[in-house]
Order: structure tokens, then C-alpha cells, then sequence
């Protein structure tokens, strides 16, 4: 209860101290917090991936389902499953607190791999094994139980990607210097987490489920998140819990609805004229101020000094706040209708990198998996790309960016939306050695023999540095742009991106599949022997190709955002 009192008041205390320009010192720093929130995103990786990266095998081999089915069905839950993260972050920002949420996100999460382990262990949740070619497919109950269970993860999962990193940053002190420096750390040894979950999950839990039994690598994961659990709870007395300060949309439909209210008004010549506000009108509660800038002026009206909001009061019974708004709220409205375009690219971006997770598995599974006397599991593969990915990481900092810096005269080397065009034109060769390696593979069938699954290499190779190159800036650049109160918001694009990239490829597979099969098997059909698999990733080409050109027509143009001069009594 001592706890709980404390945490009430940590928000008034903050709000305060910035009032009255003193700090608000928070309490010393206890390395236990972040250590408990590395740990726990560790085991959360591997419990999630061992789901997601053998997912559309499951599919295929125990539930007997489709290829195109497989892959839509698959794309449908992972959209899902970043979709979710955003009605995370509102209700942690907005009513629940990051703490809070992280903790009844895990019990939707628990439920949903305890009942995906139990039908993989009972039999009569599953249908029966395949008799030669005849495959029986699951029953409608078979897939309810199964696909309910699939979706309470995507509930849990979302709520914890989107609290757990913000809140394990909450655990330092910015206006100390040394714990500013150890909170650069964490957050490389966050992404290090998820990496290495991802890792041992692809490359163990991926073997156990294909060579020992689906009940055991399932088992595996929810062994992993109820440690997990476990420990973040027990740590629960050792971490600095605020409670949320309130949901920056208020201020986004305020400044649409005075803009609207205020549209017969003209926007004076001198933009000094327009409502600056003080301190306390800001919603960033940072006493920073966002400086004009052009575009957008039917959004400016908000801004235009009302002097008869007490009149408009009394005649629409309150409301004078929503006709008033500050440049500052303005300009980070402004701000989120410049990110949209680039926003836009990066679903199509998304969805080129969501290949990895379904068509590259089934193309990896059509391929003589066999090294030597060793059995490797399609999936695995995405393993294999994590480590390609922390090559280039190292590759980028020690060969890229030296290069970069000496011809650009940036210290960083490339701007974030530089490196997220290097990375979005890279998807483009990727896609493309997918389908020549299909087409080789398909006439390496036709004659007789099989393509080893090593082949697969050099797409995942590719799509690494593009995922190194654009990754990393994508969620750099959504932070760094938004606005202080919108952060949260902004960073919780990027998942929805994500969101929207599965349910593309989702929408994709499944006109695909109607289109092809008019008068034949299709590109998609279950023996992708009988298929084109290769005419879908130079689809996929085609996409990304046109998809950078289109980014780069819009980041040719951007307006990165201006701070005004901080605000001072």
C-alpha cells in the first residue's frame, strides 16, 4: 500500500516541480529493475517465436490446412499481433500505466500458449495423421480451439510490446548523467534480448517441434513466458511505477475541431500573431515550444487569437477549450500528417519482409533440407537472418558510417531517411533472388533431383542489411520527429505498419490464389511443385520497387520538424 501512495503521487510531484523550475528527483537507481526487464523480454522473445516462426508448418502438417490458406490465415494472425501493441500503448497511456498493462496482457498471453500446448497434446484437438496422400483437415471445433488460443497471445503479446520497453526506460534518471548513459545501454541490450529470444527459438524450439514432438516446443514457450512471469512480478517492489499522464489525442481532435469551428476566420501574414499559449497549454509539459512552419494553413486557424471564446461558451454550453488552440498543438498535428506518407511506405515494406515468415518458409520446405545427416528446419532460417543481422549491424557502424560521415559531412553518416531508403530499395534484390532461386528450383525438379535449402542464404542475407538499414531508423525516426507527448503514439505506427504490412500480403495471397486457379493449380498450390511461386515474388519485386520510388519521391520533399526556443520565466 506504502508503494501504491508513493506511485499516486509521482505524476503531481513532476507536474510541480516543472511549474516551479526545481527538479523532481526520483528515486536512486536499482540495476535489479532493468536487469528483471531484460530478462523478462528475453523468454517472452523465445516464447512468441517459438509460435510465430514455425506457425504456417503447423498449419500444413498437423491441421492439414492449404498453402494459401496456410499463409493468409498466418498473415492475418501476425497483423493481428502488431495491431494490438497500439490499443496497448492508448490504454497505458490513457488508464492503465505501463506496469499495469504489462501485468494482465501476460494472463491473456499464459492462456493462449497453454491452450495451444494442450492441443497439441490431446488428440481430439487435432485431426488425424495423414494416411499417404489423404489428409484429413481439422474440424471447425479443431480451429476454433486453436485459432482462439493463437489470438489471445496476439492480446497479450501486443500489450507487452507495447508497455515493456518504455516502462524499463522509466527506470532512469535522464537529468543524471551516468544513468542517461546506462539507459543507452539498456536499450541496446534490449534489442540484443529479443534478438537472441528470436535465435534460440529458430534454431532449438524450431528443431524440437519438427524432430521431437509440436507438444514439447509449444511446452517450451509457455515454460519460458510463466518464468518470465514470475520474476517480472516478483520484482515488482524494486521498480519506479508512474501512473499515465493522459492521451495526447484529445489535443489532435481539438486542434481538427477548432480548425473547423474557426474555418470562416482568416490566418493573419504574421505568424507571431497567431495563439502561442503558455507553459501550462502545453501537452508535452515540457515548457518546449514547436517553431511555425509553413503548410497546412486551414490547420492554422486553431491557432487564430478568439477573444469571444467566453460568448461561444456561454451559447454552446462550454466547450472554449476546443476553440483555442496553441501553435504547438498545431504544429504536432502538422507533424503527424507530414510522417503519414512516409507511414504509408512502410506497410508495403513491411509486408515485403513478412515473405520471411510464410513463403520463404514454404519455399524453404519444397527444398532438400537435408546437410549432410542433418534435418534443417525451413523456419530455422529466420535464425539464421538474425545473425545476419548482427553482422551488419557491426559491418554498418565500422565500415558504413565512416564512409558516409567523410562524404556527407553528417556525424551520424546517413540521415534516418536515408538509411530507411537504403533499406526499402534493398527489399527490391531480395524478393528478386527469391524468385530466380524458385525458378531454378522448379526446373532442378522437373529434372530429376532438388535444390539444396542453403540456396535460401543469400535472400535472407539481403533482406538482414535491408532490415539493419531501415529497422533501426524507422523506429529512430518516428521517435525522434513526433512530438514530446506524442511519442508514444508515433512509435506505435511502426507496429501498426507492421499491422497493416500482414494483412497486405494477407489480401495479396488470397487474390492471387482466385486469379490463378481459373484454369489451373495456380501459383499457390499445395505442392508448390505444381505451382509458380517465382511468378509471386517477381510480384513482390514489382511492389517494392514501385514502393521505393514513391518513398523517395516523399522524402525528397520532407520537412524535418523545427523546435522553437525553449520557454523561460
Amino acid at each position: 500500500m506504502g508503494m501504491e501512495s508513493g506511485d499516486a503521487q509521482l505524476p503531481l510531484l513532476h507536474h510541480q516541480a516543472s511549474a516551479s523550475n526545481q527538479h523532481y528527483t526520483k528515486p536512486p537507481f536499482n540495476w535489479k529493475a532493468p536487469a528483471l526487464i531484460l530478462a523478462f523480454e528475453f523468454l517472452e522473445s523465445i516464447a512468441y517465436a517459438g509460435i510465430s516462426l514455425n506457425l504456417v508448418v503447423y498449419l500444413g502438417t498437423v491441421l492439414h490446412g492449404t498453402t494459401a490458406s496456410n499463409a493468409a490465415n498466418v498473415d492475418t494472425w501476425n497483423g493481428t499481433t502488431f495491431l494490438t501493441p497500439v490499443l496497448g500503448a492508448f490504454l497505458a497511456d490513457t488508464y492503465w500505466g505501463k506496469y499495469k498493462t504489462i501485468a494482465i496482457s501476460t494472463v491473456f498471453y499464459l492462456i493462449g500458449l497453454l491452450v495451444i500446448t494442450a492441443s497439441a497434446v490431446i488428440p481430439s484437438l487435432q485431426p488425424a495423421p495423414c494416411n499417404g496422400s489423404s489428409c484429413p483437415p481439422a474440424t471447425g471445433f479443431q480451429y476454433f480451439v486453436f485459432f482462439t488460443a493463437l489470438y489471445l497471445i496476439s492480446v497479450g503479446t501486443g500489450g507487452v510490446k507495447s508497455a515493456l520497453l518504455p516502462f524499463g526506460a522509466d527506470q532512469y534518471n535522464d537529468s543524471n548523467l551516468e544513468e542517461s548513459k546506462k539507459k543507452q545501454s539498456f536499450f541496446s541490450l534490449f534489442f540484443i534480448a529479443i534478438n537472441l529470444g528470436v535465435f534460440i527459438s529458430g534454431t532449438v524450439v524450431v528443431w524440437i517441434q519438427q524432430n521431437v514432438a509440436w507438444s514439447l516446443g509449444f511446452g517450451i514457450s509457455s515454460i519460458c513466458l510463466v518464468v518470465a512471469t514470475v520474476a517480472f512480478l516478483a520484482g515488482t517492489p524494486v521498480y519506479k511505477v508512474q501512473l499515465p499522464s493522459g492521451s495526447p489525442l484529445k489535443s489532435v481532435v481539438m486542434v481538427f475541431v477548432a480548425s473547423f469551428k474557426k474555418r470562416k476566420l482568416e490566418v493573419p501574414a504574421d505568424s507571431a500573431l497567431l495563439y502561442e499559449g503558455d507553459d501550462a497549454d502545453l501537452s508535452n509539459g515540457q515548457s518546449v515550444k514547436l517553431a511555425y512552419t509553413d503548410g497546412f494553413r486551414w490547420l492554422d486557424k486553431a491557432a487564430v487569437v478568439f477573444e469571444e471564446v467566453e460568448e461561444i461558451n456561454k451559447d454552446e454550453g462550454g466547450g472554449g477549450g476546443w476553440l483555442q488552440c496553441s501553435v504547438t498543438q498545431v504544429e504536432e498535428v502538422k507533424i503527424l500528417l507530414r510522417m503519414l506518407p512516409i507511414w504509408v511506405t512502410s506497410v508495403l515494406y513491411a509486408a515485403s519482409l513478412g515473405q520471411t515468415a510464410t513463403t520463404f518458409v514454404q519455399q524453404g520446405n519444397a527444398m532438400n533440407t537435408k546437410i549432410g545427416s542433418f534435418s534443417v528446419p525451413a523456419a530455422s532460417l529466420n535464425s539464421a537472418e538474425v545473425i545476419f543481422m548482427m553482422i551488419w549491424v557491426v559491418f554498418q557502424d565500422t565500415v558504413v558510417v565512416p564512409i558516409a560521415r567523410r562524404y556527407t559531412g553528417n556525424p551520424a553518416g546517413l540521415t534516418q531517411l536515408q538509411r530507411m531508403g537504403v533499406g526499402r530499395l534493398l527489399a527490391v534484390p531480395a524478393l528478386a533472388v527469391a524468385a530466380v532461386l524458385e525458378t531454378w528450383r522448379l526446373r532442378s525438379v522437373r529434372d530429376g533431383g532438388n535444390l539444396s535449402i542453403v540456396w535460401q542464404l543469400p535472400q535472407f542475407v539481403i533482406l538482414a542489411c535491408s532490415d539493419v538499414f531501415c529497422g533501426i531508423a524507422q523506429l529512430e525516426f518516428f521517435y525522434s520527429e513526433a512530438p514530446v507527448s506524442m511519442r508514444s503514439l508515433c512509435s506505435a505506427f511502426s507496429f501498426l505498419a507492421l499491422s497493416l504490412g500482414y494483412y497486405v500480403n494477407s489480401l495479396v495471397v488470397s487474390i492471387v490464389a482466385v486469379v490463378t486457379t481459373t484454369s489451373n493449380k495456380g501459383w499457390l498450390p499445395a505442392d508448390l511443385n505444381d505451382g509458380h511461386l517465382d511468378y509471386y515474388f517477381w510480384l513482390w519485386t514489382g511492389i517494392s520497387a514501385i514502393n521505393f520510388v514513391v518513398y523517395a519521391a516523399f522524402a525528397k520533399n520532407y520537412t524535418v520538424k523545427r523546435l522553437a526556443v525553449p520557454h523561460s520565466h
